[in-house]
């Protein structure tokens, strides 16, 4: 089983904080505005192409408020250019509705976007033709706009309906990348490397679209692994762990990404840089 899309290549993505942690669970963990661009410049240092943005208010809580997301974006931007990929988090952890995410992505209109099809297309409204119009509009608008998308899928079932959606047109067949998503936050799961087996579809392989993989847990830099040598791009970072390869406590998100890129090279992989990962998402 070869894969397709990146033989020899990985991608590192780094998520430094989340929407839930805060300085209780690690005190590095970056939550003011300065100290996120300084974290990013820094992992974009260490060999990460694209970082996962999530901006936060003036109380340090989850924010997909434009304003929030509008400042923090243009002054990372200001100080990174071209240098690293900049995507917009569009994660509701119960607290925002599908419109509101969209919203937040026509305003801002980033270079990139994460959008879990569970919470802007759940299974419910797929009956609702107006909703799916809706959505539907929406993913193939940011497309034409040039925003790469990034489809988050939580499970083998996501993935099928993914590629189910593709063929029905609903989701454009361009400018996009998906993350399968290993262990769950909310539900203290710890992700194994055996739990991405049940993604690895020949179908998968086959996609000429990338596709990376994010690990909850203290096994996070083993599944990034497996992921590497199955042809795969790497999100890593505090929102999803805080533990370094050798079972100890990470001092940094750009020591996890040095980390990773140093394992890449033993593997004798090429970690991409923010211009040649677009060049391969926009291709």
């Amino acid at each position: 089983m070869q894969p397709i899309q990146s033989v020899g290549q990985a991608a590192i993505i780094v998520a430094p904080n989340g929407a839930r942690k805060t300085k209780a669970d690690h005190p590095a963990l970056p939550m003011l505005r300065q100290e996120i661009i300084d974290e990013v410049i820094a992992c974009r240092d260490a060999g990460a192409a694209m970082v996962h943005l999530h901006a936060r208010d003036q109380n340090g809580k989850h924010s997909l408020e434009v304003d929030d997301n509008l400042h923090l974006y243009h002054a990372l931007k200001e100080q990174v250019g071209d240098s690293i990929i900049v995507q917009l988090t569009t994660e509701a952890v119960g607290q925002y509705s599908p419109s509101q995410q969209m919203a937040l992505i026509n305003e801002v209109k980033p270079e990139a976007a994460s959008l879990a099809l569970s919470e802007l297309l759940p299974e419910s409204q797929y009956s609702d033709t107006a909703y799916l119009d809706k959505a539907s509009g929406f993913f193939h608008g940011i497309a034409e706009q040039g925003i790469i998308a990034q489809y988050i899928l939580y499970s083998p079932q996501d993935l099928e309906r993914y590629f189910t959606l593709l063929e029905q047109g609903v989701l454009p067949s361009y400018n996009h990348h998906i993350l399968l998503v290993l262990g769950r936050y909310n539900q203290h799961q710890t992700a194994s490397p055996r739990d991405l087996s049940p993604f690895l579809q020949q179908r998968l392989f086959n996609h000429d679209k990338r596709w990376a993989v994010c690990a909850f847990g203290k096994y996070e830099h083993l599944c990034l692994t497996a992921s590497m040598i199955m042809g795969g791009d790497i999100r890593v970072g505090f929102e999803n762990n805080h533990v370094n390869h050798q079972g100890t406590v990470a001092s940094t998100n750009a020591e996890q990404v040095a980390h990773l890129a140093e394992t890449a090279k033993h593997l004798g992989l090429a970690t991409l840089d923010a211009n040649h990962f677009h060049q391969l998402l926009t291709a």
